[in-house]
């Protein structure tokens, strides 16, 4: 019997428990997968008390930074990111080691690698920048597939002066304002990592200069439900590829299902 499950808060409408329901019959593999909605994680270490059987668990918002003080161990991946959304628990000796890995710049960065060839061959572009709009963790996990497909990035923030992630980091952040026409021109992937558009606040869309937008981009939205957002039908409007975040869903959580069935 496999025990997994997922920490985070609110989880009412999580397409986990479902997918991986179909993933323990495809796999003939009998299992569960539960929900923790906890309101604070400083309440991790008692449910995981109540859950001896537990052997992973995803994490999400707004958990994902959070829980790393929780864990025993991450790995270099998910230590260069600064977040997790993927913890595997070892037992032996009456005791429990929590790993931490970062399986969300795995699933961004394979959903990707299509769209950036196409791209590559219908605007020949040869050094490809991207745009990432927000600067939290799933931010993180998005600049770190990027970097290591070779795609510089300039990060945007509706508080470009205030500490975030990216800045300590040293990184340079702007603001939205800072978006002129040249600079969409000269980053052909734009990146919302954002709840902006979310369901059910589906209105909500990045402030960008949308007039300016070039046809060749490729405008990619973490967000996939709706499956189209606002951010992907004005920039479809526009002549531009779009994707939403549902293939990224799929291919981090089969990366989490590999490292939670390793022996």
């Amino acid at each position: 019997m496999v025990d997994l499950g997922l920490v985070g808060y609110p989880l009412g409408h999580s397409f986990s428990p479902g997918w991986f329901g179909r993933k323990f019959e495809a796999e003939g593999v009998e299992g569960s997968y539960r929900l923790f909605p906890l309101e604070n994680i400083g309440e991790l270490p008692d449910m995981l008390d109540a859950n001896p059987s537990l052997a992973g668990f995803n994490v999400t918002v707004p958990y994902k930074e959070a829980i790393l003080p929780f864990l025993d161990e991450v790995t270099p991946e998910a230590e260069a990111i600064g977040a997790v959304n993927t913890v595997r628990i070892e037992r032996q000796d009456g005791g429990r080691r929590l790993i931490g890995y970062n399986t969300d710049y795995i699933g961004f960065s394979e959903s990707l690698i299509p769209l950036v060839n196409m791209l590559s061959g219908l605007v020949n572009v040869t050094n490809p920048g991207a745009l990432i709009l927000g600067t939290g963790g799933a931010a993180k996990a998005v600049a770190y597939g990027l970097v290591s497909l070779g795609i510089r990035f300039t990060a945007v923030s509706r508080t470009p002066d205030m500490p975030n992630a990216f800045s300590a980091d040293g990184h340079k952040v702007i603001g939205y304002g800072d978006i002129t026409p040249s600079l969409l021109a000269a980053n052909h992937i734009i990146v919302n990592c954002t709840p902006l558009g979310m369901w059910p606040r589906t209105e909500g869309c990045p402030a960008l200069p949308w007039d300016s937008l070039p046809a060749s981009s490729l405008c990619y939205d973490l967000v996939y439900n709706p499956a189209v957002t606002e951010f992907m039908r004005i920039a479809a409007e526009r002549g531009a590829t779009v994707k939403n975040g549902l293939e990224m869903l799929h291919r981090q959580a089969e990366a989490a299902w590999r490292i939670w069935r390793q022996k």
